[in-house]
């Protein structure tokens, strides 16, 4: 699934093409794609208003809409496993996957989903969405007082409450990995016992790790993701850890060990991770 670094890449990539350009006409291929509108209230919603701004919140895509310079709404795309976008000069098929279809006053903005999970919705408000999202971990919010504070407060293990998306919004799988490891720190131990200085380098990790992924435009590791412009991700040939089981962790040499956790494949370093007390056994 798309994470942060994801997601935050197909933003910028599409932000010159699609911000300021004026939607006139939709056509909805695959119903559920855009969620419990039907597609003609969906397309009535969409259709005249200019996009205004487009962002990102945690793993959604924003497009802020508006007419006659009034706000109109938003329309809230989450790629989920194997959602893309994608801007065209013109319109053309885009395969059998293609689920809904934006024309707009320059170009075809486009959402393919092969596995039909991912959603491309209309609302009056995203704060209805929104309100459940935790703090943001590229912004001015994820300090490392705030880290100290959240991680006393709860008794968690720390890769659930790091993948926990009202705590932390937009971390998933890989880059929970991949900063854990950066960090010293075990998947499963408990976020009240960790050391106020390895809170401290979480908060630096998890920054760190994302803007590496940004700046190589997110992971492919298989062939869903890619970003607008057709391309896949590098960042993958910088993981440390994940995806890497049975293979030499790249900085101790031990061999990566994967579990599970919270129902997700979990990699770690026994050696630059170790185990919290009681915890041999996942050690």
């Amino acid at each position: 699934m798309p994470e942060l670094p994801e997601v935050e890449t197909t933003v910028q990539l599409l932000r010159p093409r699609v911000v300021g350009r004026r939607v006139k006409d939709a056509e909805v291929l695959w119903p559920r794609s855009v969620g419990a509108l039907d597609p003609d209230a969906f397309r009535q919603a969409v259709v005249g208003a200019r996009i205004a701004r487009l962002w990102r919140r945690a793993k959604y895509i924003v497009f802020d809409l508006e007419r006659r310079g009034r706000s109109a709404g938003v329309v809230l795309c989450h790629l989920r496993m194997t959602g893309r976008l994608m801007v065209e000069a013109a319109r053309h098929d885009t395969g059998p996957h293609t689920r809904v279809r934006l024309q707009l006053d320059r170009g075809v903005l486009s959402f393919v989903d092969v596995r039909k999970f991912g959603r491309f919705t209309f609302h009056a408000s995203p704060d209805d969405v929104f309100v459940k999202l935790g703090v943001e971990p590229l912004g001015d919010g994820f300090t490392k007082g705030w880290m100290r504070r959240e991680l006393r407060a709860r008794r968690r293990m720390l890769k659930p409450l790091l993948l926990d998306q009202s705590f932390v919004a937009g971390l998933g799988n890989i880059y929970v990995d991949e900063a854990l490891h950066r960090t010293g720190l075990h998947p499963l131990r408990r976020s009240d016992r960790v050391p106020p200085a390895a809170a401290d380098r979480l908060v630096d990790e998890i920054r760190a790790t994302l803007e590496e992924a940004v700046e190589r435009e997110g992971s492919s590791f298989d062939a869903f993701y890619r970003t607008p412009e057709g391309q896949p991700g590098s960042y993958q040939h910088q993981f440390r850890v994940y995806g890497r089981d049975g293979k030499p962790c790249r900085t101790c040499g031990r061999v990566v060990r994967k579990i599970v956790v919270a129902q997700r494949g979990t990699h770690y370093c026994t050696r630059c991770q170790p185990a919290p007390r009681g915890r041999g056994s996942a050690g």
